[in-house]
């Protein structure tokens, strides 16, 4: 019986011993297969976010920006561009970076403090940071002793910044970048994603010990370019006539814009005083604030012509209907409102001439103020033009039924409103281009990096007068100029039509008119029967005179004659002698900017610059001028009958000097040497065209 037991012993320890490799061969497959899965897991769920921390704790990156598109003019000539600088980066992780020798070489060469630069080096290379910034888009005479110093753990970086060749030309349009390249303001803000581009970066490896053995750069993607509506040229001039008269009046601040009234693009937009885009930073808001499209305003008598042309539209009223003017004085509800002068029975072109208060009230009470609030909002008052600019505001235009019950006798001549310039502007252009109003806008097109276009303006336009209105309303605003209160915007070889406006400001202290201060207004256009640009320049607080006829008027006259030759506009009258001292001082008496009786301390619209404009102006030798006129001009005309633009001299000017005068008068430079220039082909004087190649010899004196 024995042995079978011990058969029985054996039969159960192989199975025992298969059980147990089955345990541990189980055990096995399940641990493989939670490894497995946790792999998978890591290498499948987590792949992403593993390979980011593996890219953080091997590689460290900078941003760099893309190039900035061109800002051009509407003839191509480049407003604003980027040029690839130097910036550079700290590397507090590598084994030889020196915080405080680091700080101190560069604080002497950027002329900065080096203990605050020193705190920040030694913080971050206390708390292991990856790169820190020490100097951003660095110009080339400081980048170069930076590379010389050697510095370990210094790495230089390319980076584009922005520069504006002209200076604070069409600084309010153009706007300015920040140090990260976005866009602040202007152009450069609205369009800021056409303009920017994508952004690229340069990377850096390392191995474990943060050392860096490699460097790669993701390319960024180049922006798009801005072709804008303005002209440089006649931006230039227009912002030359602006600083002449803020010189001679001692105004506030004061804004023109030129507009082509059949296009809506804007030609020139000028804002004084101004600043250089290159260092906007430094500049306060006051200066930076662009008041063409923000600064709201009470128009005076140049909103009168809203009343006029609505009367005529809807047959109220004709040119040559009489109007009594009650001896110059109305009486609304127990207001009384006055003129400055007792008129008597006056046609209505008369009346506008001679800018009664009491004839554009008896006009707005025909109409009554449904109808007058409706054309109001029709010429654009109370709303966005939508320029390509931020921060244009909407004005002021109060609904009927919030009327006060005399309101008219204010509506009616440009009070209990209040108005852009740019939306002035764009009404009167609505009379010039036959009564239709087309939205006024800057940028004209959009172009890829290869410079092909993408997009073009396609700005609203819409009915707001019939044609007839409209083209009766063009002789009863040039009587205006003719025989009314802006005789001194009479111009030389053109006809010209528009409206003087001079508006109390209100008080802030009083909350009433100021007997003080005042808003001087002109708005017109030239010539009359095609008129080709409409100008409007509005003078904030003149000391002096103050009226619009006499001191807004002539900046009219400044612009236009310049800017219509440059058109290729043809005369349409003939050309005069220019007024003596005294002459003049007569016109200035006899205009009269609603009742403006006073003599204008304004000079001659041809008089030279003021010396302090002339200092930043090239010049060129004295030309004598179809007139008989002489002066010293940056663009000078020939024979009034060829309207050829004449060479400046650019001698004894530093390259940048020569090539700014250049791109505004649409030259091309061939600079050849270096320090001042010593000669010039053309020779000045010399007739040249747009596009023209100048030569210019430079040298350095003993």
């Amino acid at each position: 019986m024995m042995p079978e037991r011990s058969n029985a012993k054996t039969k159960t320890r192989p199975d025992a011993s298969r059980q147990r490799v089955s345990v541990v061969v189980l055990l096995l497959v399940l641990w493989m297969l939670v490894i497995g899965g946790r792999l998978v897991y890591l290498q499948v769920g987590q792949h992403d976010e593993l390979s980011d921390r593996a890219r953080r704790q091997q590689q460290q990156s900078a941003k760099t920006n893309a190039l900035r598109g061109l800002i051009l003019d509407r003839n191509g000539h480049e407003l604003a561009r980027s040029l690839d600088v130097d910036s550079f980066v700290a590397e507090p992780t590598d084994e030889k970076f020196d915080a405080r020798a680091t700080a101190q070489k560069f604080a002497a060469v950027l002329g900065v403090e080096e203990s605050p630069l020193r705190a920040r080096l030694e913080e971050a290379q206390k708390s292991k940071r990856k790169f820190v910034w020490l100097a951003r888009q660095v110009d080339a005479a400081q980048a170069k002793q930076i590379h010389e110093l050697k510095l370990a753990g210094v790495r230089a970086v390319k980076e584009p910044k922005r520069y504006y060749p002209n200076g604070a030309l069409a600084a309010h349009v153009l706007g300015y970048v920040g140090t990260d390249d976005e866009g602040l303001a202007g152009v450069e803000l609205y369009q800021n994603a056409a303009l920017g581009g994508e952004a690229g970066k340069t990377v850096f490896d390392r191995d474990a010990r943060h050392k860096a053995f490699n460097s790669f750069e993701v390319e960024a993607a180049p922006g798009q370019s801005i072709v804008l509506t303005i002209d440089q040229n006649i931006q230039f001039q227009a912002e030359r006539a602006v600083a002449e008269a803020m010189e001679l009046t001692r105004a506030k601040s004061a804004t023109a814009l030129v507009l082509e009234p059949r296009t809506g693009e804007i030609l020139a937009l000028v804002n004084a005083p101004t600043f250089d885009p290159n260092g906007a930073r430094k500049i306060s808001d006051d200066v930076r604030k662009n008041q063409a499209l923000q600064n709201i305003y009470e128009p005076g008598s140049t909103f009168k012509v809203v009343a006029y042309s609505a009367a005529i539209e809807e047959k109220l009223a004709r040119p040559t209907d009489t109007i009594d003017c009650q001896m110059g004085s109305i009486n609304l509800l127990g207001r009384t409102i006055h003129d400055t002068h007792a008129y008597g029975t006056l046609t209505v072109t008369e009346a506008l001439a001679k800018s009664s208060n009491v004839a554009a009230i008896k006009l707005g009470l025909r109409l009554g103020k449904e109808r007058m609030y409706d054309y109001m909002r029709r010429f654009g008052f109370g709303e966005r033009t939508g320029i390509e600019l931020k921060g244009e505001t909407r004005g002021i235009v109060r609904k009927p039924e919030q009327w006060h019950p005399s309101s008219m006798g204010s509506v009616a001549i440009g009070q209990e409103v209040g108005v852009t310039p740019i939306q002035m502007a764009a009404a009167f252009a609505t009379i010039a281009n036959d009564g239709v109003r087309v939205a006024p806008h800057l940028v004209r097109e959009v172009r890829d990096a290869n410079g092909q276009a993408i997009q073009r303006a396609t700005p609203e336009s819409h009915r707001v007068l019939s044609t007839e209105t409209a083209r009766t309303m063009r002789p009863m605003l040039e009587s205006v100029t003719v025989g009314g209160t802006a005789k001194l915007a009479q111009l030389d070889g053109y006809s010209a039509a528009g409206k003087t406006g001079t508006a109390q400001k209100i008080d802030p202290k009083t909350r009433a008119y100021s007997k003080t201060k005042y808003v001087a207004s002109f708005v017109g256009f030239a010539p009359i029967e095609n008129p080709a640009v409409v100008i409007i320049v509005v003078l904030d607080e003149p000391a002096g005179s103050y009226y619009g006829g006499t001191v807004a008027a002539p900046v009219f006259r400044a612009i236009a004659e310049s800017v219509l030759p440059y058109l290729d506009v043809p005369p349409d009258t003939e050309f005069k002698t220019p007024a003596s001292g005294g002459d003049y001082d007569e016109l200035a008496r006899e205009s009269n900017a609603d009742g403006d009786a006073q003599a204008s301390a304004t000079h001659h619209a041809q008089s030279s610059a003021p010396e302090s404009a002339q200092a930043l102006l090239p010049q060129v030798v004295e030309q004598q001028g179809a007139s008989g006129a002489g002066g010293v001009r940056e663009v000078v005309y020939a024979a009034a009958s060829e309207r050829a633009l004449l060479m400046p001299d650019v001698r004894g000017r530093s390259v940048r000097e020569a090539a700014r005068v250049c791109s505004q008068l649409g030259l091309e430079l061939e600079a050849h040497g270096e320090g001042r220039a010593v000669g010039q082909s053309p020779a000045a004087g010399a007739r040249v065209e747009a596009g023209q190649i100048v030569r210019v010899e430079f040298g350095r004196s003993d």
